[in-house]
């Protein structure tokens, strides 16, 4: 039976397993670090594009206008520093918005964020833009100590229509509730919630979210202080709200634009004038996102070079196992040619090595990446709630494969050389 190139290229790399297993596995781990940098680097833009919607500005009280984003677009802490119910009237005069949405965070349920707000965070906000809200049970809140729960909280929970449940003062995990040794939140039991909606996924931070109205979240709190004051107090209502128990965290704002169009030359000015005022923050969402991933872009830069670096050291790596390899293959090489085999064909068998190595280790390293990216797009929408698409783009992934083959090609080149001029007497010598 003749034995074809293939079987000869096999057999070799069978006989140095420990140098072939650490060379593929090098290309491997290259060509996985190449691709997940080129995935992430777009689809973690487009998951953090995903949850500001259509609004144009964010108000708020936070330090910075990118604080502002992620604590109230992506839930990373609960506002500091409040906004004054009156404060909300005076803004709310300034401009012709299109909506002007207050909301409230600060309470948690099980970990996940509360946010509470007006009917028109509903009906008027949209999270994805052209993407309204979207239930597969239920309904929005209509009135006091209603909640409606993201799909994520809803999936984690067990959480259905008609479950009561109790929110927690400020942010506590699931594991800090059942803990007896830790520091116990404060839970606000006197007040039950009752569960009449649960949303459709929109692969955003608001999946993570419970969502109920202002007027519940101003009487739990203000039933607290109440009661810190007079010990004898059994029970609070909207009347019984004052101005400073009336407070936001935060505005959702979009300026009033002409139908079917997103962008309007009042929106840079209106931010302008509300900037006057020394007590707010206003952010631009979009812009602050863009902002953030322009620095996040330098630092991309620098893993992708380092990537290449390690692309660049595989190659090196698969020459340095074809050259040692030599010393050894001289004899099998010489009687290679003795049996027939011309020195292109020497020269071919080398080159095929080093290619089979490269495609092998493409092979791996595609796996590894794939397998990672729907690893790491679970842990980010369990964790955050945001979808991150691990898609691998078809033209970077094939530039990527290709070009790692092709270096791991030229890797072989020398050791291909040293193989073709390889002595066939001097190497037939018997062994002493």
């Amino acid at each position: 039976m003749a034995i074809t190139d293939l079987t000869i290229v096999r057999r070799s790399m069978q006989v140095r397993l420990f140098s072939t297993v650490t060379t593929i596995l090098m290309v491997g781990v290259a060509v996985a670090l190449m691709l997940t940098l080129l995935t992430l680097k777009d689809a973690t833009r487009n998951a953090f594009s995903r949850g500001t919607g259509n609004m144009h500005l964010l108000v708020s009280a936070d330090s910075s206008p990118l604080v502002s984003v992620l604590n109230g677009v992506f839930y990373a802490n609960p506002p500091a520093r409040p906004i004054e119910w009156t404060k909300y009237g005076q803004l709310v005069r300034s401009a012709p918005w299109e909506f002007f949405i207050p909301v409230q965070q600060g309470d948690s349920y099980l970990g996940f964020p509360v946010l509470a707000s007006t009917p028109e965070f509903f009906s008027k906000f949209e999270p994805n833009d052209k993407e309204p809200w979207s239930l597969v049970e239920g309904r929005p809140f209509e009135r006091a100590f209603e909640v409606v729960l993201g799909s994520t909280v809803a999936k984690s929970s067990g959480l259905k229509l008609g479950d009561s449940i109790f929110l927690t003062h400020g942010i506590a995990s699931s594991r800090q509730l059942g803990d007896p040794n830790a520091m116990q939140p404060h839970v606000h039991t006197d007040f039950k919630y009752t569960i009449v909606g649960i949303l459709a996924p929109t692969g955003s931070a608001h999946d993570r979210a419970l969502f109920t109205d202002l007027d519940s979240t101003w009487i739990i709190h203000a039933h607290d202080r109440r009661k810190r004051d007079d010990a004898s107090t059994q029970t609070t209502t909207v009347e019984d709200l004052t101005d400073a128990d009336r407070k936001i965290t935060g505005i959702f704002a979009r300026v009033a634009t002409r139908p079917g169009s997103d962008v309007s030359a009042a929106i840079p000015s209106t931010a302008y004038r509300l900037r006057a005022d020394p007590t707010i923050t206003v952010a631009m969402p979009k812009t602050e996102i863009d902002r953030l991933f322009s620095i996040v872009s330098n630092i991309d830069k620098v893993f992708i070079a380092m990537a290449v670096v390690v692309i660049i050291s595989s190659g090196i790596s698969i020459t340095l196992a074809l050259y040692n390899s030599m010393e050894q293959r001289r004899r099998q090489i010489a009687v290679l040619r003795v049996l027939g085999s011309s020195r292109t064909r020497i020269l071919r068998l080398i080159l095929a090595e080093s290619a089979l190595l490269g495609i092998i280790g493409c092979i791996l390293g595609l796996a590894v990446s794939l397998i990672g990216g729907q690893a790491g797009a679970a842990t980010l929408k369990a964790q955050l709630g945001i979808f991150l698409d691990p898609t691998l783009p078809l033209r970077p992934t094939l530039l990527v494969l290709g070009g790692t083959t092709l270096l791991a090609m030229l890797a072989g080149i020398i050791p291909a050389i040293m193989a073709y001029r390889t002595p066939v007497a001097k190497n037939l010598k018997p062994i002493a």
